[in-house]
């Protein structure tokens, strides 16, 4: 590195002739002090929901090497923005040792320590860093510490919680907001007094005086009031009521910390504009028995309806047991032994990169190859390789299907007939004998072992046997299979959704009745259908005056039986 910014100065410099400075250790002279980068980002993580961190927010956090978070919900939030990749150290910046929590000094300290091992560091503060925070606080003693950093908003819980709970602060009428933190200084509750929306934050536990005092002042005892406990996130619960009554309709609710209030007339909008709580799967706790690999889109399709996912692996992929026959094929297809590839899954097409990347090939080598693949989602995992499937099925996406579109073998126009297909352990051989009619020879090569996962902790046994899911999707009859293998039924108050037909079949075989069922075998049309059935349970217990609540929270007369589904 030395030689090379030498050499530079004497292409600007050819008449200058460095002077060896003989007091200088030899190796200090011709080695240059590597510079440590000592920055901060203070990032605002929103009020909770991860859907609105911003997409700076997300690249900081996925670079990050040390997070220093404020709540607990920091960790999981930052697991969710990383996904795969590699989890950062968590540094607590919101407590102490002794369980205390820290003051804006003290948190300071913690940050500026960190900076100071330059490494990447990212200080993780509730809603924005610069709105009702102590993000000032730190960047001032960053600052006075020689030490830069970078301010990163985040969404306010003042403004967001509010419109989750379909409450606008303002309206064409109603232009005027006051926020107001009630922590320990005294309020002046009687400059409030006029009609404008006021946002009362740090507020549940003085809420019966805040009340008085704005009656007191002048405001109306009818004046609309909403509580909205941990907002943004699906454990949202909102509370409507007046200034003489919010006291004790939140006794009542039980309604604790965090929660934003609202006092004013815009809080009756909430009737025609709720759209968070109401949403088809709002709440409910669904069993998503899959590979962790797989689990990903299912889970955002069920966090889209607002439903709170929990990934249970039944399914573990493991390699297969004598990767000789993997090695011999993968050998052939470089060689050009192979007219065809067959993908019958998308865990055959990452057993087959894992193997180009363990022998350091790529794409190209599928020069001259036409690839099948047995659906979409086995040909977007293609796609996302490099390459294009020449065959997807153009009906049923199934073993079935790709032998429906599949052209027979011609040796005029074919100069070879062999087909490799990279497949599971356990999979049919119908597809096999389907080929070889066609006039095709098959390569039939165990690509990966799918084994039965070990079981779930107990608390998430006992959840499943009790009824504490609201639902379970089934992808495959397998995941029926594994599950009651490894954690038992599922209660019968849990609804049963099933991907089709088979899969059905397999849960009815179980004891368990299927109460949804995808009209195709997609994941995101099994969430839909599930989200359908939600919506329509909501609507029918609506139209009877009954409360909204979730299948968890219903018990029936007494145990339900198995039926065909339709």
């Amino acid at each position: 590195m030395t030689k090379q910014a030498t050499q530079t100065v004497s292409a600007v410099q050819p008449a200058a002739e460095p002077t060896p400075d003989t007091k200088t250790p030899r190796a200090a002279r011709t080695s240059t002090p590597k510079v440590v980068p000592q920055r901060v980002a203070f990032v605002g993580s929103g009020p909770g929901d991860p859907d609105l961190l911003t997409v700076r927010a997300v690249e900081l956090l996925r670079s990050a090497e040390i997070v220093i978070t404020e709540v607990p919900g920091h960790e999981d939030l930052v697991r969710v923005v990383v996904g795969a990749g590699e989890v950062p150290e968590f540094v607590d910046g919101g407590f102490g040792e002794d369980g205390q929590p820290l003051t804006h000094a003290a948190r300071a300290k913690v940050v500026v320590k960190q900076v100071k091992t330059g490494r990447r560091v990212v200080r993780l503060i509730s809603g924005d860093p610069f709105v009702y925070a102590s993000g000032p606080e730190e960047a001032q003693a960053c600052a006075k510490a020689g030490l830069a950093f970078e301010i990163v908003p985040g969404v306010s819980a003042v403004t967001a919680v509010p419109a989750y709970a379909g409450i606008p602060l303002t309206t064409k009428t109603q232009r005027e907001v006051a926020v107001v933190t009630c922590g320990e200084a005294k309020v002046d509750w009687k400059q409030y007094a006029d009609d404008r929306t006021l946002v009362l934050l740090s507020a549940v536990g003085q809420i019966a005086e805040i009340s008085e005092a704005l009656m007191s002042a002048g405001r109306s005892a009818d004046t609309p009031v909403s509580m909205t406990r941990v907002g943004t996130t699906t454990d949202q619960r909102t509370v409507i009521s007046t200034l003489a009554s919010i006291a004790a309709d939140a006794r009542e609710a039980r309604m604790t910390p965090p929660a934003v209030i609202v006092v004013g007339d815009v809080v009756d909008l909430r009737d025609a504009l709720s759209w968070f709580e109401t949403k088809p799967l709002f709440g409910w706790r669904v069993l998503v028995p899959r590979t962790k690999e797989q689990a990903a889109s299912l889970t955002l399709s069920l966090r889209s309806h607002g439903a709170v996912p929990e990934e249970v692996p039944t399914i573990s992929v493991e390699p297969p047991r004598n990767p000789q026959q993997m090695d011999k094929a993968i050998h052939g297809l470089v060689e050009g032994r192979y007219k065809w590839v067959a993908f019958t899954s998308v865990n055959a097409v990452r057993a087959v990169r894992e193997k180009f990347d363990e022998y350091g090939l790529d794409a190209r080598a599928f020069s001259g190859l036409k690839i099948a693949a047995v659906g979409d989602k086995t040909a977007d995992a293609i796609a996302a390789w490099g390459l294009r499937a020449d065959l997807v099925p153009s009906g049923e996406q199934s073993a079935a299907g790709l032998l429906a579109d599949w052209p027979p073998y011609d040796e005029v126009l074919d100069p070879l007939n062999r087909v490799f297909l990279p497949r599971a352990d356990i999979a049919t051989e119908n597809l096999v004998a389907g080929l070889i009619d066609l006039g095709w020879e098959v390569d039939d090569v165990t690509a990966y072992r799918t084994v039965r996962a070990a079981p779930p902790p107990a608390p998430v046994r006992e959840a499943i046997k009790s009824g504490k899911f609201d639902a379970v999707v089934f992808t495959s009859s397998s995941t029926v299979r594994n599950l009651v293998g490894i954690a038992g039924k599922p209660h019968p108050t849990t609804v049963i959704a099933a991907i089709g037909p088979a899969t059905a079949k397999t849960a009815e075989e179980h004891g368990l009745r299927v109460d949804v069922m995808a009209s195709k075998p997609s994941v995101e049309v099994l969430v839909e259908a599930l989200a359908d059935f939600g919506a329509t349970r909501r609507l029918s217990l609506i139209e009877a005056g009954e409360p909204v609540t979730k299948p968890s929270e219903r018990r029936p007369a007494g145990r339900r039986k198995a039926k065909s589904s339709s």
